[in-house]
């Protein structure tokens, strides 16, 4: 079938959805183009420069558009030649509609494989340059560590602090117990990491772990080529390249789900028990770092699991024995994982089911709790811990703001992904042209739909617009190499070999925009994002380096008087044992005195830093 013309019906399909594809692509460019000639007046420079400062990057996809008519007219006049060696030399197509022709995986799958993990990795590395070796800038990055390094003491927690208000550190559990509020899926993955130094090695090595799942996924739903695509791309994603170097829960949790992934749709296509183990395992391991979002992307396939249990012996008479086996194999590592997940919480809570997460949100940010009405709720139950100035950020999730934050993560989702205008193009193409029957393809698409519908009751709508959604990437990717492998079936079908070098050009160009630069017409769109980091990070820098330069002697304490005005740094960060040279504490006046704190801290010298004026010192004798 790959090598056939495709049936007229297939082929009208192809057509209808390749024309609408275009004319959407217009209708989303010109109007941006439009506004934005009407802002820049007719200068020359101006109109030059007019697409640089557009959302949607036109610079490139305007012209591509205004020549794809050309590449569709030239004919190839290659389809008898390529059919009489394909003849001659059988070998395994790179594209395929039909799952039964890819076979087994040779040399070159495994190559493209690897490489696509080995892209993924250098490009992590690459953007790690613009940040120049500094610490992390997000207080959940630091929360994350502090997970990971409590993991490494061979430990789920420490004990609080005599005076624990001195050492709460945004992220972080301080009721009794010293934990992180996070599931422990992210600091296990970090561990090993953190405890050789190069804790970002580990996000990085989780992205080419994605890259090289992603490249199976999609070959077992189009042949070489489809996977190709997808783990490529998903190597080279500028949203991907990011966060794969900020110490976040995503890419350990992007490791679980594209284990999952790609194993569901070998159990699919081959009903055999280890795969349905592989994918309860990867599924449980998700759930370990980002439970919601496990829970988002894997509801499709487990209604597709349960329809086959319930339909499986009538349809296909696979005896009861069987499906029951196969279900505990997908199953029983989720409700092992889920047991010892409320054994965790019991350590940390005191309840196995209220989880670190759940309680740390009900103490200190009550107002940021899940649901619509999260405000107006959350100030019904606030208490002496809460943390005012971060807590009152949350915006109250009305209807109206979370169709707004559903319409913002989906462009945001498509543009860091790769881009919005080619994403958008091969989700048309997808929705038109691939049949209902290949349904290991569309819960690609009902996963994206399911992430996104489980976040709408949140009031934030994330890290550069998206981060709730994030994990949708990686199946951006496959329904997009999905969508590219029938237009390049179809193109070849009708001999039209430039169409799908035009295509080449369109994601090239993509990837351009996201890294390359053309002074003076645009920047790479990944360069705000990283100076947006960047500012965040030096100042912890210049922090950590004040402290090590000036609190001496050593031992010592450094108490922060916060800067009220700035709620998203807070520079009290410490490891979980308490037992660092220099410790970072809270400036508390009105609880402790100098004399108690000197209690508090004897044989430390104490120090305070005004985080608002940069001013350092000795501790002042107030009381």
């Amino acid at each position: 079938m790959s090598n056939d013309p495709p049936p007229t019906t297939h082929r009208r399909r192809l057509l209808i959805a390749q024309v609408v594809a275009y004319l959407a692509a217009w209708c989303i460019l010109l109007p941006v183009a439009i506004c934005r000639w009407g802002e820049t007046g007719l200068d020359n420079v101006d109109i030059l420069g007019w697409p640089s400062s557009s959302y949607w990057d036109t610079p490139l996809y305007l012209p591509l558009l205004l020549v794809a008519p050309l590449a569709w007219w030239f004919r190839g006049q290659l389809i008898d030649r390529r059919r009489r060696r394909d003849d001659k030399k059988p070998r395994t197509p790179m594209w395929t509609t039909d799952v039964s022709q890819i076979g087994t995986a040779g040399v070159r799958a495994w190559m493209m494989a690897i490489g696509c993990g080995v892209v993924a990795f250098s490009v992590s590395a690459l953007i790690a340059r613009q940040f120049e070796g500094l610490p992390p800038t997000y207080h959940d990055e630091y929360s994350y560590l502090f997970q990971a390094q409590t993991f490494l003491a061979g430990k789920v927690s420490f004990p609080s602090h005599e005076a624990p208000r001195l050492f709460d550190q945004m992220h972080v559990l301080n009721e009794g117990r010293f934990a992180s509020r996070y599931f422990p899926g992210t600091g296990l993955w970090m561990a090993p990491f953190v405890a050789i130094g190069q804790p970002y090695w580990g996000h990085w090595f989780a992205g080419a772990v994605t890259a090289f799942f992603v490249f199976w996924t999609g070959r077992e739903l189009g042949g070489d080529g489809t996977g190709f695509v997808a783990g490529l791309l998903i190597a080279v994603s500028p949203g991907m390249a990011w966060f794969s170097n900020m110490l976040l829960a995503h890419h350990p949790t992007l490791v679980g789900l594209s284990l999952f992934l790609f194993a569901f749709v070998r159990w699919r296509t081959r009903k055999r028990i280890g795969y349905a183990l592989c994918a309860g395992i990867g599924l449980t391991f998700a759930m370990y770092c980002r439970p919601m979002t496990a829970a988002g992307v894997g509801l499709p396939f487990g209604i597709a699991f349960a329809y086959w249990l319930a339909t499986a012996g009538r349809s296909a008479a696979v005896p009861l024995k069987t499906r029951f086996l196969h279900a505990i194999a997908l199953g029983g590592p989720i409700v092992v994982g889920i047991a010892a997940m409320l054994a965790y919480n019991h350590a940390i809570t005191g309840s196995a089911l209220e989880s670190p997460y759940q309680l740390y949100t009900d103490i200190y940010t009550p107002r940021h709790v899940y649901g619509f009405n999260n405000v107006v709720r959350g100030e019904q139950r606030l208490g002496p811990r809460v943390l005012d100035g971060y807590d009152r950020w949350a915006k109250n999730l009305t209807p109206r703001l979370a169709a707004k934050n559903v319409v913002t993560r989906s462009i945001a989702s498509l543009r860091w992904t790769l881009d919005f205008v080619p994403l958008c193009m091969a989700a048309i193409v997808f929705v038109l042209a691939v049949p209902r029957r290949d349904g290991n393809a569309w819960l690609m698409l009902w996963a994206i739909v399911s992430l996104h519908a489980a976040h709408i009751p949140y009031w934030y709508d994330g890290i550069m617009h998206w981060h709730y959604v994030f994990e949708s990437g990686p199946l951006w990717c496959i329904v997009f190499a999905v969508a590219t492998a029938r237009l390049v079936l179809f193109w070849k079908a009708e001999d039209r070999p430039w169409m799908s070098r035009w295509w080449a050009v369109v994601v090239l160009s993509a990837v351009w925009m996201s890294y390359g630069s053309l002074d003076p017409y645009w920047e790479p769109r990944i360069t705000d994002e990283i100076d947006s980091v960047k500012y965040g990070r030096r100042k912890h820098f210049s922090f950590q380096q004040l402290i090590a330069l000036q609190a001496v002697p050593k031992p010592a304490v450094v108490f922060v008087e916060a800067d009220p005005a700035d709620r998203h740094i807070d520079f009290v960060v410490n490891t979980p044992d308490l037992q660092a040279d220099v410790l970072v504490a809270h400036y508390l006046p009105d609880e402790y005195s100098t004399a108690e704190l000197q209690r508090l801290f004897p044989g430390r010298s104490l120090f305070l830093f005004r985080a608002r004026t940069g001013d350092f010192g000795p501790l002042p004798m107030n009381r």
